[in-house]
This record gives C-alpha cells, sequence and structure tokens, in this order.
C-alpha cells in the first residue's frame, strides 16, 4: 500500500524569535509525528536584524533533510486552531513541514554571477542548477529583491526544463533598509535564489491570481520598439483601422462608466495575450503589465515588457472588487478541472500591495482559497515579486497572488 503524503503548517506571532521557533516547530513537527522530509521557512522582516540566527536556531529543535526559506513584510499560515492567518508589519514566523513519500527532493543556491547567459544551451542550465530534467518535476523559488537577473533565471529555466512547473517569488521587507534574506539549508543566505524540485509521487497545480478585468476590445500591434508600442489595430466587428495605442485607449475611456474612468488614472495596466493562436481570449489568458510612460505627441505608450508586432494586447483596469473576483473565478475554475485531485497542503505567494492595503480587510484571499480548497494547511509569505505561469512561460509578477496547491497522485 503507497504511503500518504502529508503536509502541515504552523504560525507563531510570538515577539520573541526563538519562542516563536519554538512554537512552530513543537506543533508542525508533532503533527507529523516526527517524519518531516520538507521544511519551508517564512519569518517576518521584523525579525531582520536576527535572520544569521534562524537557521541555527530551527536546527536545534529540528531535524530535516530539507529545508528553505526566506523573510517577509507579511507572513501566511495556519494558527494553533487551524485558522489561516496572514499577518502583516507585526512579528510572525511560519513553518510548512512536509512528509513525502515517493518523492525525491533537491535544494539549491544560486548566485547572479553563477547564472549562464541566455545565449547558453540548456546543459548549462542544468549544471548550474543541479538537477537533471524529468516529467512531473516541480520548482518553488525563493529569490533575493535586490537581483537583477531573476528574469534570466525564470527564462533560462524555462528554456533546460520547459515542461516544470516553477512558482515562488521574491522575499520582501522595508526597502529602505534592504531587507530581504534567504534561508537554505542550515545557512542565511543574503542574496541569489534558493530553490527546491520535487519529482516523483507528487502533483503541484497552480493559481495565479494577477486580479486585473479587461476593458475596450483586443487590439493588435502594428509597430513597436522594444517596450514602446506605437501603432495598434482594432478588428471590432471585422473591420481592421490602424491607429495610435492612445487613440484607442481615449476612445475606450468614452465607453467606460464614471467609476472606471477614475479607475484609469491611477489603475490601468496592459494584458499581453500569451498564445498568440489562440482564438478565444478569457481572464487568465493575458500577462498584465504596467504602463511606464506615454507621449502624448506621439501616443506611443511605454510597455513594463517588451512587445512585438502581431502579439494581441487589451488594456486592464485592478481593484480590489476586480482582484477577489479575479481569484474567485480563477478558483471555480480550477474545482472544474482538478478531476480526482485531493490536495494536502498549498503555498501562498501574495504581492505586497494585495492584503488588507488592497481590500481593507486581513486574510482575504487565504480565506477565499480555502472556502473553495477547503482547510487544507496553507504557508507563505507577502512577495517584492510574485514567480508564476502564464500560458506555457513562468514570468515575474506584480499585484499578485500566486498559489501552488501540493496534491497526491
Amino acid at each position: 500500500m503507497a504511503q500518504v503524503m502529508q503536509w502541515t503548517s504552523a504560525l507563531s506571532t510570538r515577539p520573541s524569535l526563538e519562542a516563536a521557533i519554538t512554537e512552530v516547530v513543537d506543533r508542525a513537527n508533532g503533527a507529523l509525528h516526527g517524519k518531516a522530509d520538507l521544511g519551508l521557512v517564512f519569518v517576518s522582516s521584523v525579525f531582520a536584524s536576527e535572520y544569521p540566527r534562524v537557521m541555527a536556531l530551527v536546527a536545534e529543535k529540528l531535524s530535516i533533510p530539507y529545508v528553505i526559506g526566506c523573510g517577509g513584510g507579511g507572513i501566511v499560515g495556519c494558527d494553533d486552531g487551524a485558522a489561516v492567518q496572514e499577518i502583516e508589519e507585526n512579528p510572525a514566523l511560519s513553518l510548512c513541514l512536509a512528509h513525502l513519500p515517493g518523492v525525491d527532493i533537491d535544494t539549491f543556491w544560486v548566485l547572479d554571477e553563477d547564472l549562464p547567459d541566455l545565449d547558453s544551451p540548456p546543459q548549462a542550465w542544468i549544471d548550474c542548477i543541479g538537477v537533471e530534467p524529468q516529467d512531473n518535476l516541480y520548482f518553488i523559488l525563493l529569490s533575493d529583491p535586490y537581483s537583477s537577473r531573476v528574469d534570466e533565471l525564470l527564462q533560462g529555466l524555462d528554456f533546460a526544463y520547459p515542461s516544470a512547473v516553477k512558482l515562488g517569488g521574491l522575499a520582501s521587507g522595508r526597502p529602505q533598509r534592504r531587507e530581504g534574506g534567504l534561508f537554505f539549508q542550515n545557512r542565511y543566505c543574503s542574496e541569489g535564489t534558493v530553490g527546491l524540485a520535487l519529482r516523483g509521487n507528487i502533483c503541484l497545480k497552480t493559481i495565479v491570481a494577477q486580479g486585473c478585468r479587461p476593458i475596450g476590445s483586443v487590439l493588435r500591434v502594428t509597430e513597436s520598439e522594444r517596450n514602446i508600442l506605437m501603432q495598434v489595430e482594432s478588428e471590432d466587428e471585422g473591420k481592421p483601422s490602424t491607429t495610435t495605442p492612445l487613440e484607442a485607449l481615449q476612445s475606450i475611456v468614452q465607453t467606460l462608466d464614471p467609476d472606471d474612468r477614475q479607475l484609469v488614472q491611477n489603475s490601468l495596466f496592459m494584458g499581453i495575450a500569451c498564445n498568440p493562436f489562440q482564438l478565444e481570449l478569457k481572464p487568465g489568458d493575458f500577462l498584465v503589465r504596467n504602463l511606464l510612460g506615454v507621449d502624448p505627441r506621439t501616443g506611443a505608450i511605454a510597455v513594463g515588457d517588451r512587445v512585438r508586432p502581431g502579439q494581441r494586447i487589451q488594456f486592464h483596469l485592478r481593484d480590489a472588487h476586480t482582484s477577489a473576483e479575479d481569484l474567485e473565478l480563477l478558483l471555480q475554475r480550477y474545482q472544474q478541472e482538478s478531476g480526482d485531485l485531493s490536495p494536502v497542503g498549498a503555498v501562498m505567494f501574495s504581492c505586497l500591495g494585495r492584503g488588507q492595503h488592497l481590500y481593507d480587510q486581513a486574510n482575504f484571499d487565504s480565506e477565499l482559497f480555502r472556502r473553495y480548497l477547503g482547510e487544507i494547511p496553507l504557508g507563505g509569505f507577502f512577495c517584492n515579486g510574485e514567480i508564476g505561469p502564464i500560458g506555457s512561460n513562468t514570468y515575474l509578477h506584480g499585484y499578485t497572488s500566486v498559489f501552488g496547491i501540493f496534491c497526491q497522485p
């Protein structure tokens, strides 16, 4: 008989680092009867000055083969009543432990200077990471927010491991103090990326909620230069007409209600269709990027990513209602498509700009998640950038909640 995968999450809000670690280790390790194979540690940036002590304190109380973690401006975990909590800007420490029979685990720590360049062959990336490509391979990645090559790392991993699922986030804290912090096995790391690879008797499903809704019609890029959008084509009613992106936006704004017109002033984004061959585009089929600026003279718009002629784009808006609606829609879709897979645990990597700052209430995303998936153990943190797939590629996002759902096949 196959052994059953087990997962648990424990959260402490004690103001003493030692007391917080003791509490979460006792609860989580006790729940698994000391059989943990893997640990994920997320520590509030309130403890930033004590980050170098974290793994030594954990090792004193817990013997575990594989453990990674990071610091965060907000921490997610389950309290001693099994209720999920999102603790923002206050002391908190979360520990997820998993017993994973039949699962092979690799951990790695890579620095920016060790990464191959993007012209390197897949084997160079495989040698750098130290993980052989296989079917059913899953990565969790935690990166220093001040590393300059996170996008390159994700492109390289997609190149070397095209079928592998990758998710995670950038450590966070108070940027003026450069608070990040990564934990890898028994050490504290101040830069680079720590990660783990899982393969074998495990399945990892993802939900990437970018929290936006489209406005206006889908446009096709006809002229662009790097990240500057210069001409677009509208195909409304089958009558192509070319215009500047600013003129297209102005036409869309005229059709909006007063509330949405107000949102255009400070919550306007660009969605780039991930699959150029997909005929019908739905929410979740776009990679959402910031708008960086407008040239009123030429009507050009700068986008926070490269845009190419032939790509389809659509303007998007974001607010609390839209973010909630987007996540709920994706959770409903997951329920419909998950089949017989039963989740045993999950991780949550959410933007610092969400949480109470967005919804004006605590625990919103995590409670909505559990409403659809049940009271499974959930842990994670609030990020400076979220890592997750859209379509067949992996991206660094903003203002997003990324969930990883662990199941036993």
